[in-house]
């Protein structure tokens, strides 16, 4: 409930401070005073469009602030509005989002004015309307879609959809194998048969080659004895022995050197069939290399998390065919929780309809229908419509074109439903109507008012008659500017406003 309204430099308004009660609060005045800026200002409040007009004359910005008492928690909401620049948003004191503001005040009041309407113009608040007065339990179609969401989930980690897991497989088995096939066992490979290759590839120059060096080093005057020589040479000075040391083991290598390059230009002969198993081999590598990575241990490495993968997805081909049979048991259990509500949903539209047509022309609109469309699997798609005269088309609430048919709707909607927030605000709601028609609306209003905090501003005394609290909105010109005041009327005093409004 608002309890209290704080304004500042709004329009015509320089500074009113109003205390709200429950019940029905009626707002009067003459025309022109600042009625409206009151609904403006609850407008702001809950999140509405900011326009630098509205700000008083002379000063540098407008500021709104209300107080609202739900149970034992109370809430701050504050808007300021520049002369120049974005408006800010204050929640508790501390700086907030427009949004947020708009979500929080959504649920605080519902907002019937001139230029802006919430409440049940969105096609959530019209479902969950017609959902409450046929008394629709959602609860297994909820159900249902979660469990159907939580098996695609499940069915996704497993590679996805049915055909997706058995492609994957298909491939992954053809690329284990192929480099299963390949028998890879040293990263290595490629080098050790680049240096075969070239070995086998010139016998006769590669054998001369080697000859030659071996003669080099182990001959007569060759390497090996010369290094026999230098280390005789040096063996009896014992401050050289680091030295001697040295070339014994230089002389040592050299002569292992010599007898492998003997042993293998033994051991080789001309084999073009190992050349040839050697350049397919390497070719296989090439090959790939060019698929699974760039170096041969890049491959094996590709191979190995290839095999894991292969190893996940076969075993849980029994789970996804598990998973598979859930799948359309979910499936079809939300095909019949959707068929429960819609036929609830469709079966309620039209009571909900005649329901509110029947209040709706009590309050000046005789020859009204309305109408409540349902569509969808689940009939989520719900949407209320009214034409306000003979022969008019029915339209979505959002496209009436009078402010004052729109508020009667939505007052007559509130009290078919007995729901919403607790603060219902209605601008224009008496427009256009008197006699039978203005006693109606008032008793419409100081019925809701039982169940709700209704503020609504009127030029009706049949109205401001039946209101708990009487707010008079007036202007005067004070040094040549106007200023609006407003003050709770009692007594006299309101006796005399409602005289005056006959």
């Amino acid at each position: 409930m608002l309890v209290e309204l704080h304004i500042e430099n709004l329009g015509v308004i320089e500074d009113v401070r109003i205390d709200l009660g429950p019940g029905l609060t009626t707002v009067t005045g003459e025309t022109g005073a600042g009625k409206t800026m009151i609904v403006e200002a609850i407008s702001l409040l809950v999140g509405s469009r900011a326009d630098a007009t509205v700000v008083r004359t002379g000063c540098d910005e407008a500021r709104v602030e209300g107080r609202f008492v739900t149970g034992d928690d109370e809430l701050i909401l504050a808007r300021v509005v520049p002369k120049d620049g974005r408006s800010r948003a204050y929640v508790n004191g501390r700086l907030a989002t427009v949004g947020q503001l708009e979500e929080l005040g959504g649920a605080l009041v519902d907002m019937h004015g001139q230029h802006d309407q919430q409440g049940l113009l969105s096609v959530q608040a019209q479902r969950e309307a017609l959902d409450e007065f046929a008394d629709v339990d959602l609860t297994d179609l909820r159900a249902a879609r979660e469990q159907l969401t939580q098996l695609d989930a499940l069915l996704a980690t497993l590679g996805g959809d049915e055909r997706a897991r058995a492609r994957e497989i298909d491939l992954l088995r053809f690329q284990v194998r192929e480099i299963t096939e390949a028998g890879l066992s040293s990263e290595s490979e490629d080098d050790d048969l680049s240096s075969e290759e070239d070995l086998l590839a010139d016998i006769s120059g590669n054998k001369e080659a080697m000859h030659l060096a071996t003669a080099l080093i182990g001959d007569d005057d060759g390497i090996a004895d010369l290094l026999g020589q230098a280390i005789s040479s040096l063996g009896h000075r014992d401050s050289l022995a680091q030295f001697v040391e040295r070339l014994r083991a230089v002389q040592m290598e050299l002569q292992d050197i010599a007898a492998q390059l003997r042993d293998t230009a033994e051991s080789i002969d001309e084999d073009p069939t190992r050349l040839e198993e050697i350049r397919v081999r390497r070719q296989l590598l090439v090959d790939l290399r060019r698929k699974y990575g760039e170096a041969i241990g890049d491959v094996i490495a590709y191979g190995a998390e290839a095999r894991r993968r292969l190893e996940d997805l076969e075993s849980l081909e029994a789970r996804a065919a598990t998973l598979d049979v859930d799948r359309q048991k979910a499936l079809e259990a939300l095909q019949v929780a959707q068929s429960r509500v819609l036929e609830k949903r469709r079966d309620a539209a039209p009571r909900l309809a005649r329901d509110v047509q029947k209040v709706l022309r009590t309050l000046a609109m005789p020859h009204v229908v309305v109408g409540v469309e349902v569509d969808g699997e689940a009939g989520e798609r719900v949407l209320f419509t009214i034409a306000a005269n003979p022969g008019s088309p029915p339209l979505p609430l959002n496209k009436v074109a009078s402010g004052g048919e729109l508020a009667r709707t939505m007052l007559s909607l509130r009290l078919v439903l007995g729901s919403g927030p607790e603060c219902v605000v209605f601008d224009e709601v008496d427009a256009g109507i008197g006699g039978e028609a203005a006693v109606a609306v008032a008793s419409a209003l100081a019925e809701l008012g039982k169940r709700r905090q209704v503020l609504v501003v009127t030029h009706l005394a049949q109205v401001a008659a039946r209101a708990s609290t009487h707010i008079h909105v007036a202007k005067s010109v004070q040094s040549g500017v106007t200023v609006a005041t407003a003050r709770a009327l009692e007594g006299t005093a309101r006796v005399h406003e409602v005289a005056r409004m006959l």
